[in-house]
């Protein structure tokens, strides 16, 4: 993955509301209501989503940002092995 690439999803990312985004299952995580992604903003419900597809999309807002770092860090070790 290119460094452009890399930026351009973690502009996304940066761009989309602020997590944690936890997914609500009804009879999973709550007794009444739909199924729906908390956000620090407006809540989030999906249209023709699994309840994996709802998980997914909730969590990548933690693991995106989580997995950027890692590829950021693990450049910078690459690079110290390398000069």
């Amino acid at each position: 993955m290119n460094d452009t690439k890399l930026e351009q999803i973690k502009e996304r990312c940066d761009r989309a509301t602020d997590g944690p985004w936890i997914s609500f299952i009804e009879d999973r995580d709550h007794t009444c209501g739909s199924n729906f992604i908390k956000t620090a903003g407006n809540d989030i419900e999906l249209i023709g989503a699994t309840e994996d597809d709802q998980d997914f999309i909730a969590n990548a807002r933690q693991d995106i940002p989580w997995l950027i770092n890692e590829i950021y860090r693990l450049n910078d070790l690459l690079k110290d092995v390398v000069n």
